[in-house]
């Protein structure tokens, strides 16, 4: 089965760069490449560690164009070297989300693009 044939939801890539961080050090660990209900692919500058769970922040913006800070606890899928020197690609599923800030992910996911 083909990695498109497993996921369950479409993905969106962002127009401007949405950086994520570690909730728990503060740490940026990347940026989002892609996201969905579901997952995300981050580009980080670091292999994470496989199999593993982390608690992340960034932030998207509502209807009104206010940014909000998310909070997911997410798991690691699979990682890869990208194409780029000293990038690594990660697919983290996600696992948990407030109501809150799943109507938020709802919202841009199913907002126009750019939003």
């Amino acid at each position: 089965m083909s990695t498109s044939e497993q996921r369950r939801a479409s993905r969106k890539p962002p127009l401007a760069p949405i950086e994520v961080s570690d909730a728990l050090t503060g740490e940026n660990i990347g940026r989002i490449g892609n996201l969905s209900r579901n997952g995300m692919m981050l580009i980080s500058r670091r292999m994470l560690n496989a199999d593993a769970l982390y608690q992340v922040r960034f932030h998207l913006p509502d209807r009104e164009g206010r940014m909000r800070l998310l909070e997911a606890g997410v798991h690691e899928q699979w990682s890869e070297p990208a194409a780029v020197p000293g990038q690594h690609w990660a697919g983290l599923r996600i696992i948990a989300l407030s109501d809150a800030d799943e109507t938020v992910l709802a919202e841009w996911l199913d907002g126009p693009e750019g939003m």
